[in-house]
């Protein structure tokens, strides 16, 4: 890691104080405990997780209802991850519904195009998901085809981050994958350094190397270190396709309160294929009665390792939270790659 090793060098030589970036992308997550990237990190840098895994940030309300619509006869298509996020009755694995994993909502498609039965695709994600299933309501998909759109936007999330200055956050490293599909101009708006950043070590590298001096200088802009991936502007196309069939709602995230217009919901011209009206469910708020601190860890005031019930009552094979369950879950990083304070 020659580049990587001249660019720790040179962070090194700017670090003057201490510093706090949150990162919003659970694979950012995996790639710096897989390379033990915090260990070689200057002493005054610190990284923290945000709300970047789809899974996790899933509140309990959402699963019980796709629970609610395998109990009334549903054949649910999800992908692999959200199997085992616990609601307050169970999880989709022990629901004993007929539950499917599948690898897209193309598959989900395909389902219903061969059954009788209807078909709910649980449809979670970040901007990165959104264009493929919007791809796929404009194809009109068979009519005992619909989705539970949990689908979540980045931005509104880090301005209420920021508006509640609870993690005292110095600046962002943005979701490269998010961005390649929306761009980084909405990202603007924010008076804190930006930098878009690649997934490879010595891209999160230069990504922090860029984040220190924006703030060594008292810049506030987006900076793109992740330029063979992301352009400013986007893919237009897909975002185009997601606006024609969604339309912006005020959601509630798992360890926040309802944040306005941070989710999406089928414009009414595609209600047919909204589960919700179809069969009448109604996603409830539900309140916290567990020891597990993923809402803390998604807001980047913990780490995994603080929660008492981490690597001890809450394993990869026993999740407790969802933030344990899914592959870009900071709890279950931190548990495979063997990650301590």
């Amino acid at each position: 890691m020659t580049g990587g090793k001249k660019i720790s060098e040179a962070l090194e030589e700017i670090v003057d104080r201490s510093y706090t970036f949150m990162h919003i992308c659970g694979t950012h997550e995996a790639a710096i405990a897989r390379s033990g990237l915090r260990s070689i990190l200057p002493e005054g840098i610190k990284i923290v997780m945000g709300p970047g895994c789809p899974v996790c940030i899933t509140p309990q309300g959402e699963i019980d209802a796709a629970l609610e619509l395998a109990d009334k006869g549903c054949i649910i298509a999800t992908y692999g991850d959200l199997m085992r996020v616990p609601g307050t009755k169970g999880s989709l694995n022990s629901c004993g519904g007929d539950i499917r994993v599948v690898q897209g909502v193309h598959k989900a498609v395909e389902i219903a195009q061969k059954t009788d039965k209807e078909v709910v695709f649980i449809s979670i994600g970040f901007e990165t998901t959104a264009p493929t299933v919007a791809a796929v309501i404009l194809e009109n998909p068979p009519e005992n085809f619909s989705i539970l759109s949990c689908h979540r936007f980045v931005p509104p999330a880090m301005k209420f981050l920021l508006e509640q200055g609870e993690a005292k956050l110095d600046g962002f490293l943005l979701p490269g994958h998010v961005c390649v599909v929306t761009g980084y101009k909405e990202y603007e708006q924010f008076p804190v350094p930006q930098v878009v950043g690649g997934f490879e070590p010595e891209e999160i590298l230069l990504g922090l190397y860029m984040l220190v001096k924006q703030a060594n200088e008292g810049r506030h802009e987006v900076e793109n270190a992740y330029p063979r991936a992301v352009l400013r502007e986007g893919n237009q196309k897909a975002m185009e396709m997601l606006y024609k069939v969604f339309e912006t709602c005020d959601v509630e995230w798992r360890g926040f309160p309802v944040i306005p217009d941070s989710g999406l919901a089928l414009k009414n011209k595609y209600k047919q294929y909204d589960a919700l009206k179809k069969f009448d469910v109604e996603i409830k708020h539900v309140e916290k009665h567990s020891a597990c601190i993923c809402d803390r860890v998604l807001r980047g005031i913990a780490d995994p390792s603080d929660c008492k019930l981490f690597f001890k009552a809450c394993t990869p094979n026993n999740p407790i939270g969802p933030c344990m369950v899914s592959h870009e879950g900071a709890c279950k990083i931190w548990a495979v790659y063997n990650h301590k304070k």
